[in-house]
């Protein structure tokens, strides 16, 4: 498995497969051809149905367009099969001739790849599925952000702690904003009234109506294009810094522990990554908001004294119970159903810590069977349901122009 800098990027919404992928091709395909007097961008399947709501042409212009013209060709039923967000970049000379061409794909997190052969990111971890990670802990009576310390470098607590600064700064500007967000469907922000209404309740309530008005925070200013931080997607961005925000308000966690929890469920993450994948156009939103439950699962489980077989339970169970779920943007925006789904899996990642603390983390289901089934059901779901804004959801609405 690669770093889990790969899980936890930060940058800009709304989405990190169709608007950070995206524009860190674009980025790099400048690099390659500098002198280029005009570029041509295919995109491909998921990329061109919701493209327009996701802003990539928007992205890939900011970069190119400074430069030299660009053409954006929108092949929305062209499903290649490598990945449904593939990307072709060709460059131009003042004669027309092509001087560079590249094929690309955006494979969820704001990764790149391409096809047949490793693209960015070395490797670091040895072990690459739970099972062999929770066999390293429970016979080295160590933990899984520890495992994490061995495998990364020095810089990786220097990292998280910026991580964990981001994801912070995103919740308190959310909760201070108001307002509609941008875009056809005029969705007035709710962070800040959850708050409000969240602080008059009595100590269940408020618990839960503050982790809802956190995450829903987040994804707000996700949607509206604010800095945030993806994980493992921007789409899922608000469950596991929402569990995180209320963990330390509540408890009084210190930051060393937030960061060891964030380490962990970057772990999480990078197995679902590595063996299936984190892209809602691949496997739909549980490759995105369930991964994200899973992670926020396993880090509130190590933060309560959970032990390692207690933490993957957790984290088994945050996946497990989003199986099957549709990537279905209504108008290929960020919006709905995501923001609400984000507040539900964050409430319900904290419900995923308390029932594996009753229990001595003995269960029949392992995480790695969860992620083999999430990665198969993906592939079966049809493409309608695989963020393309043609069923489920968004069926009954009319697609960006």
């Amino acid at each position: 498995m690669k770093s889990i800098r790969e899980i936890y990027r930060i940058g800009t919404g709304p989405s990190s497969s169709h608007t950070m992928g995206p524009r860190r091709a674009a980025e790099i395909f400048l690099k390659r051809c500098p002198d280029a007097s005009s570029f041509e961008v295919t995109l491909y399947g998921s990329l061109a149905a919701t493209g327009k709501g996701h802003m990539t042409d928007l992205a890939i212009l900011d970069v190119l367009g400074k430069v030299a013209p660009v053409e954006i060709i929108w092949q929305p039923q062209i499903f290649l099969p490598f990945h449904p967000n593939g990307m072709k970049f060709i460059a131009f000379d003042s004669d027309k001739k092509v001087i560079d061409e590249w094929m690309i794909y955006s494979v969820g997190g704001g990764a790149l790849a391409e096809e047949g052969k490793e693209f960015e990111g070395a490797e670091v971890y040895e072990m690459n599925s739970m099972s062999q990670i929770l066999y390293w802990c429970e016979h080295t009576g160590r933990s899984y952000w520890e495992y994490v310390e061995q495998c990364e470098d020095q810089g990786i607590w220097e990292y998280l702690a910026e991580v964990w600064g981001t994801m912070k700064e995103a919740i308190e500007r959310g909760l201070d904003k108001e307002g509609v967000l941008p875009g056809p469907l005029n969705l007035r922000r709710k962070a800040s009234t959850y708050f409000i209404k969240a602080k008059g309740y009595k100590d269940n309530l408020r618990s839960r109506g503050l982790v809802f008005s956190y995450a829903l925070a987040v994804s707000e200013e996700n949607a509206s294009g604010g800095k945030i931080v993806t994980a493992p997607t921007c789409g899922s961005c608000g469950v596991v810094p929402a569990v995180l925000f209320h963990l330390q308000k509540s408890r009084e966690f210190s930051d060393t522990r937030i960061l060891r929890a964030l380490a962990t469920a970057g772990l999480v993450g990078n197995i679902v990554k590595r063996n299936a994948s984190i892209s809602g156009a691949d496997v739909g939103c549980q490759g995105e908001v369930g991964v994200a439950c899973a992670m926020a699962s396993a880090a509130a489980s190590q933060l309560f004294g959970g032990s390692p077989a207690q933490i993957e339970y957790a984290a088994e169970m945050g996946l497990e119970h989003h199986l099957g779920m549709t990537c279905d943007p209504v108008c290929g925006l960020v919006q709905i159903p995501c923001i609400e789904r984000n507040a539900y899996a964050a409430a319900r990642a904290l419900d995923a810590n308390i029932y594996s603390a009753f229990t001595d983390g003995t269960h029949r289901v392992s995480f790695d069977k969860v992620v083999e089934v999430m990665k198969q059901t993906g592939h079966d779901l049809p493409s309608l349901y695989k963020e393309t804004s043609e069923g489920g959801l968004a069926k009954d609405y009319k697609q960006m122009e």
